[in-house]
């Protein structure tokens, strides 16, 4: 298994509490890959933090400073985009605040290995491996799921997850300036996308922990974008073939 020319992409708006964890908890593993952070700016120090980590790990940990809080979505586009200018096989998106286990990354390049093109780590592969997650979460997460899968027909039982391990391939033949979602729906838009060009995705079941540091950055807004955006993706779906 070669996982040097893999890149996890990191978006971050005030993670300081965490940022630190992550990085080490990933390089921990002991996998030659790469990370990534794609920081908005954060008023926390976040993005200080990294460039102090930066001389500990260089050519191993990259971040991209951008100017204002331009959302999730807006962050990995700009992660992919900097991906593509390399020669990354693989390009991983992976939450900050510890709620992705890195431990799951070695299995999750093992499947990418293969013939899968798109592996996700999913919460709902085996019952709900959420933990310390207040129980109107869990429902609104795992009943949104039930309902994308209803509206789409996209038989994948976590269509949210944050937590995706891509081929090159599929980032370069999803147009990805054309995306049109910055949260939940953003997360969807990519599985959707792929799913309706036929790329081969599998989910790998892992247990998703509560962050325990910093405040979620979950809003109303984000959760009627996903609502309607799964409409509009339904909608347009003979314009993504």
């Amino acid at each position: 298994m070669r996982t040097e020319k893999t890149l996890i992409i990191i978006p971050t708006f005030n993670e300081i509490e965490n940022i630190s964890k992550i990085i080490m908890a990933i390089f921990d593993t002991g996998l030659s890959i790469n990370i990534l952070v794609v920081d908005d700016q954060s008023p926390d120090g976040t993005g200080q933090e990294v460039r102090k980590l930066m001389k500990t790990f260089p050519n191993r940990l990259f971040l991209e400073s951008r100017s204002g809080k331009k959302g999730l979505g807006s962050a990995y586009i700009d992660g992919f985009k900097w991906a593509l200018k390399s020669d990354y096989k693989y390009i991983f998106e992976m939450d900050a605040d510890l709620s992705h286990q890195p431990k799951e990354l070695k299995s999750m390049i093992k499947i990418l290995d293969s013939n899968v093109d798109l592996v996700i780590g999913s919460r709902y592969i085996k019952g709900v491996n959420v933990v310390n997650w207040p129980l109107g979460r869990i429902l609104l997460s795992y009943f949104a799921s039930f309902y994308v899968q209803f509206i789409t027909g996209m038989p994948i039982k976590d269509p949210t997850a944050g937590f995706v391990g891509y081929k090159r391939r599929v980032i370069e033949t999803i147009d990805i300036d054309n995306i049109k979602f910055i949260g939940y729906a953003f997360q969807i838009e990519l599985k959707y996308k792929a799913w309706i060009k036929n790329f081969i995705i599998k989910e790998h079941p892992i247990i998703f922990i509560n962050r325990v540091y910093g405040k979620s950055k979950m809003s109303g807004n984000i959760i009627w974008e996903a609502f309607f955006g799964v409409l509009l993706l339904r909608l347009k779906k003979k314009n993504f073939s």
